[in-house]
């Protein structure tokens, strides 16, 4: 059996961060860790671009726009989603989830689900780098590794 993996090499990457405005105190937390994975993994900061999106329910739209655009090897979709006492937490969450994931499959392009859902703040906060690592990183650091691994797959 032959054993494929990828490398977390970005030097030759162009990747986008799309972030929400909401809940930014997280949020930049989450986009400081993924420029700081990008970079130390060499990829070069004029090959990252940082959209700024009004919340997690646009980022889908946005992303589909910029995985169309052919300049971006993987896009990294980060946010903070706090569920609250009513439905919309949900219907939020869901649709960017969903939307993240349908851009993915039908442009080929690699799209990271960086937007934490979260119960409290603190949890978001734990899961933006004061206790539980940075998931922005991680996005990142998945979107490194996918895309290198889509290289070595053969085209037909």
């Amino acid at each position: 059996m032959n054993r494929i993996e990828a490398h977390l090499l970005a030097t030759d990457l162009k990747f986008a961060i799309i972030s929400t405005r909401w809940n930014h105190l997280i949020v930049d937390r989450l986009v400081e860790g993924a420029e700081l994975a990008f970079v130390q993994h060499g990829g070069r900061s004029e090959n990252l671009d940082h959209y700024l999106s009004p919340g997690a329910y646009e980022v889908p739209l946005i992303a589909r726009k910029l995985a169309e655009s052919g300049r971006y090897d993987a896009i990294v979709c980060l946010g903070a989603v706090i569920k609250g006492d009513t439905d919309h937490y949900d219907f939020v969450a869901g649709g960017a989830a969903n939307g993240i994931l349908n851009t993915s499959l039908h442009t080929g392009v690699p799209v990271a689900f960086g937007v934490l859902t979260t119960d409290t703040v603190e949890q978001a906060l734990n899961r933006a780098g004061i206790k539980a690592g940075n998931k922005g990183a991680e996005a990142t650091l998945a979107m490194i590794e996918t895309v290198n691994l889509l290289r070595q797959i053969p085209q037909s």
